[in-house]
């Protein structure tokens, strides 16, 4: 394992520019988010040149595009409002092969109108689920025809706010193209964190064997909490980590939810507690 950061962390006027930001703080791997081009996140196009001037600039550093963003509410009331999220996922994931990742990742969305990361009552509720169901079947046969990985992240304001509805989500669907993005610290309803420990192992004995991607960051309150940078909140990333090694995770954590300015720290801790659990920083 080994310290990745979301590339829209540095806020820069070209890709060249944010690439060699993520490079100088000796990071090797990122989220890609097609906004560190000047797109839109979900653009409605992306032409062939970008994804494979994207590409080089990252290959010019050694840097991995472990995954690209592309989060839409799954659920969203407004059906046009899916079906279009829909259409830009097709977009994402026709360019993956160009862009050099095949990861995409997804949350899976409330019924919040407005607020993607508002929990709404009606999240609960039967028919949010069936949309959720109907909106990734659709979202699989589109990572079918082009060959990539969706990766969605359980998170407290979302339909899937527990490990159990993730592994639900994942049985209802049996798609070998559905996978998990795990985020320690999106696992906490409200009343919760006294039971981190239990919550994390949970966690990872129901999803563990479909992790394909690990973020990083941390919390000082659960439910809705906001978030705030590795390091500086209450997550027991001694026992993250260890549980990421205990499932086989090998890949990048990917740090967000962090200014520019606290990067330098954030990945040192991560380092440092990657280090002490696994006693070097690729294993």
């Amino acid at each position: 394992m080994y310290p990745g950061i979301f590339a829209k962390t540095f806020a820069r006027r070209t890709v060249e520019e944010v690439i060699d930001a993520v490079a100088m703080q000796g990071i090797r791997s990122v989220q890609f988010n097609m906004a560190c081009a000047g797109l839109a996140s979900m653009p409605d196009t992306i032409e062939q040149s970008l994804a494979e001037h994207i590409a080089r600039a990252c290959a010019a550093k050694g840097i991995a595009m472990a995954a690209l963003s592309g989060t839409f509410n799954v659920i969203h009331p407004d059906t046009a409002q899916r079906e279009a999220g829909l259409r830009r996922l097709d977009v994402l994931a026709s360019a993956c092969t160009a862009l050099g990742t095949r990861v995409i990742t997804m949350s899976t969305g409330t019924r919040d109108p407005e607020n993607m990361w508002r929990r709404h009552a009606d999240n609960d509720s039967p028919e949010a689920w069936r949309d959720l169901c109907a909106t990734m079947e659709c979202a699989v046969k589109i990572a079918e025809r082009h060959d990539v990985t969706l990766a969605f992240e359980p998170e407290v304001s979302n339909v899937v706010d527990t490990a159990r509805k993730g592994r639900r989500l994942l049985d209802e669907i049996h798609s070998t193209r559905l996978r998990v993005c795990i985020d320690g610290a999106n696992l906490y309803r409200a009343g919760e964190l006294p039971r981190m420990h239990e919550i994390l192992e949970e966690a990872f004995d129901l999803l563990g064997d479909d992790i394909v991607l690990a973020h990083a960051k941390d919390l000082s309150r659960d439910g809705d909490a906001g978030h705030e940078a590795a390091g500086t909140g209450l997550l027991d990333y001694d026992r993250y980590i260890a549980l990421l090694a205990r499932v086989g995770y090998r890949g990048p954590l990917i740090l967000h939810n962090l200014t520019e300015a606290q990067v330098p720290s954030a990945v040192a801790f991560l380092q440092n507690k990657i280090n002490r659990n696994l006693l070097t920083p690729d294993s």
